[in-house]
């Protein structure tokens, strides 16, 4: 009795476009889901976070921060700019719902209490008067329930909540987590475009 042999049949052109189709098709979706859900990358456009974020750096951003938690005090943030929602903005979290907030002078004060950190950066020594902008002389003011007060490291060239208000908690994006590349547009010698120091710096 002869035994049957086994044929291996060959795929044909349009089945092994479908197989690397249904591969890419399959990353893509994947790649989707953990855009959406779980880490996004972002482009730090200006100097307002300086020192702790340059131009250039590209970050990494934790989505699942924000989705199964609420901000923290010195959370480096990513949200939706509340005059604009199609504008993402990057700023530090200060002051939580209810927290009391007052700058007098430059200093910061959360519920009366002096808020000094390594992170705080101020370029201009000239102290502006609360009439002219709220840049040195500000509030006092009640963060609202389900907003918090954000503002940039780079104090003295920040865009932040003093000129335009709270960030709505639905607002946020989620939490800045660390540089995986970073690029000096301003830097005329090629050999230094990259900075390199900065890659896989974590963000804090």
């Amino acid at each position: 009795m002869m035994k049957g042999k086994l044929i291996k049949e060959t795929p044909t052109f349009w089945a092994k476009v479908w197989e690397y189709a249904k591969s890419i098709l399959i990353a893509l979706a994947i790649a989707l889901l953990i855009r959406t859900f779980v880490v996004q990358a972002f482009r730090i456009p200006s100097g307002s976070m300086i020192p702790t974020l340059l131009i250039g750096d590209h970050i990494l951003v934790n989505k699942l921060t924000y989705r199964f938690g609420n901000p923290h005090r010195s959370d480096v943030a990513v949200f939706k700019f509340p005059l604009d929602s199609k504008k993402d903005y990057i700023k530090r979290v200060i002051g939580l719902p209810g927290d009391r907030i007052e700058i007098r002078n430059k200093v910061v004060f959360v519920n009366g209490k002096t808020l000094r950190k390594f992170y705080i950066q101020h370029t201009d020594p000239s102290i502006l008067p609360g009439m002219i902008q709220p840049r040195d002389n500000y509030g006092p003011v009640v963060v609202p329930t389900g907003h918090y007060f954000v503002m940039g490291d780079n104090r003295d060239s920040s865009y932040d909540s003093r000129f335009w208000g709270f960030v709505a908690r639905k607002a946020f994006i989620g939490k800045a987590l660390i540089i995986y590349f970073s690029w000096d547009p301003h830097e005329s010698n090629p050999l230094h475009w990259v900075r390199w120091k900065r890659i896989g710096k974590v963000v804090r």
